[in-house]
């Protein structure tokens, strides 16, 4: 893959932009290249060391069954080599506070990598030689990385960075650099810039199952998250074939709990999550692909396949076999071969039923992502009932929140699949462009 050190600059040469986006997955990045086409210079601003956002990481999308990374790739390149758009990897916004021409006044820390990024090709040389063995939060968890890396092999920029907190200081990634980029001398860098208006561009965060205890996950190996599946069954996999933790065996009974932290009173997320049936249900047929043999049962209180194609797509799972059952899951205990007992209450004949699977995958909701509300320091970024960004007007103006040029795109307004996320960015861009021709 040619290595594109364009994608992130340590220190960008400009300090005035038209627009800031803030975050770079499909909704940032959709945003961002289409306000960049309308010729405004757009500041692009992801803390994670890649651009892609969680979109980039998935297996494929349904209804269709398209190659997740193949849609997004050609997105993330075409973002990284726009001309009108800069972009700050390892950066987080700070601070926003209005100027007196109404303009906004942005702090930005940007983080170290530890490596001098317009000089890394992207060799992973460095990552060769690193003695240090640490898990790898881009597979989730499945697997082991190094304390010096590449975040994974479709990231941009393909950058290495160095986890510092785990890193011995032993030079072996520096005597190995080829191009000698290794510059453990980096500190954080205090950014300021000028924009005349703000796409958020936050995302969702996804519920963490440890605080349902009933359900084991943490505690029993062979309990994983759908997102820890998502990686199994992805091109980037860290494995060659389905395997479950405990014992690197290929399972022959999968279960999915879904509504895992959705509709939810009790873990704080009373609302649907609106992907979670569908996730499962696609995984649930690649996995029938993958495990022909496989026994795949699904536990729902509710399947809402709401849209185009999607009812369709549920029903081709059951006719190739996938066993929906309607039942809630009050409790999972492990056997002592790792297998798990799923006790569940069967809501079709009322009874309480017990069933034995060696996989069971936690269908994990969407959670808001509110802390951006924070770094508005002399204007209040309001929040709705469940702490997403409130739209203004939700019918005419989707994209307008509380304060005056600042918009927001994606699930950061609400749980959404990929098509309302790009048709969200879309009604940002089509308002942030009318916001910014109404400054001439």
């Amino acid at each position: 893959m040619t290595n594109n050190n364009n994608a992130a600059l340590e220190c960008p040469e400009e300090t005035k932009y038209d627009v800031m986006v803030i975050g770079a997955g499909i909704a940032g990045a959709e945003s961002a290249l289409k306000i960049a086409d309308m010729g405004y210079k757009v500041l692009l601003v992801e803390k994670e060391p890649s651009i892609g956002g969680k979109m980039i990481l998935l297996s494929k999308v349904f209804p269709t069954l398209d190659c997740a990374a193949c849609i997004t790739t050609p997105k993330v390149s075409e973002t990284s080599r726009h001309p009108n758009i800069t972009i700050l990897t390892m950066t987080e916004v700070e601070e926003v506070q209005r100027s007196n021409n109404r303009d906004f006044i942005v702090q930005l820390i940007k983080k170290p990598r530890y490596v001098i990024e317009k000089d890394c090709t992207g060799c992973q040389e460095c990552e060769n030689v690193c003695p240090v063995i640490t898990q790898d939060q881009f597979q989730f968890n499945l697997t082991a990385r190094k304390a010096v890396y590449i975040p994974f092999n479709i990231a941009s920029p393909r950058i290495a960075l160095i986890d510092i907190e785990n890193c011995m200081l032993c030079g072996a990634c520096e005597k190995a650099c080829p191009s000698n980029c290794i510059d453990f001398t980096q500190q954080e860098q205090k950014l300021q810039i000028s924009v005349k208006a703000i796409i958020l561009a936050t995302g969702f965060k996804l519920f963490d199952p440890i605080s349902i205890e009933q359900y084991g996950y943490g505690r029993y190996k062979n309990v994983i998250t759908s997102m820890q599946m998502e990686r199994q069954l992805a091109p980037t996999r860290p494995f060659n074939n389905i395997l479950r933790p405990s014992d690197g065996k290929i399972p022959d009974k999968i279960a999915y709990v879904f509504c895992t932290g959705s509709r939810d009173h009790t873990v704080g997320n009373p609302i649907c999550s609106q992907v979670c049936c569908m996730y499962s249900t696609k995984q649930a047929q690649l996995l029938m692909g993958a495990l022909p043999m496989a026994d795949i049962s699904l536990y729902y209180i509710n399947i809402r396949a709401f849209g185009k194609g999607y009812n369709e797509f549920y029903m081709q799972a059951k006719d190739m076999g996938a066993n929906y059952v309607k039942g809630k899951i009050g409790k999972i205990t492990e056997k002592e071969n790792g297998n798990l007992i799923l006790r569940f209450e069967d809501i079709v004949t009322g009874k309480v039923s017990e069933k034995e699977h060696d996989l069971v995958v936690l269908s994990v909701g969407l959670l808001a992502n509110p802390e951006i509300t924070k770094v508005f320091k002399d204007e209040k970024l309001e929040l709705d009932a469940v702490k997403y960004v409130c739209q203004k007007d939700m019918l005419q103006n989707p994209a307008q929140t509380s304060i005056e040029g600042v918009f927001v795109a994606g699930t950061a307004t609400g749980p959404m699949d990929i098509p309302d996320t790009i048709m969200s960015a879309g009604a940002a861009v089509t308002e942030t462009s009318s916001y910014l021709k109404k400054l001439l």
